[in-house]
């Protein structure tokens, strides 16, 4: 339920973020893929999303979205989150 219920924040956020100005927008082809939990609507870092843009005669229908738990993305210690990490980059 976490990774369903996060996922219409992460399709947002990236549709806010390639639209805003100074944006090429988004096009034909445009495949999104991240993990950033503050930023990007995931839940952590091991939630990698990727979001899809599917277009019909130049515009988007609809986005499809999927969502895969890494055991291991890297980080200070194999496993990913370590219990002594400090900052989002040492996870």
């Amino acid at each position: 339920p976490v990774h369903l219920g996060a996922m219409q924040s992460a399709v947002r956020f990236q549709v806010e973020y390639w639209n805003s100005e100074g944006r090429e927008g988004i096009k034909e082809g445009d495949v999104f893929v991240a993990n950033h939990p503050q930023l990007a609507g995931g839940s952590h870092l091991p939630d990698i999303t990727v979001i899809t843009p599917v277009f019909h005669q130049g515009n988007i229908l609809f986005f499809v979205a999927s969502r895969g738990h890494h055991s291991d993305i890297g980080g200070i210690s194999p496993g990913s989150m370590p219990p002594h990490s400090t900052t989002l980059e040492e996870e």
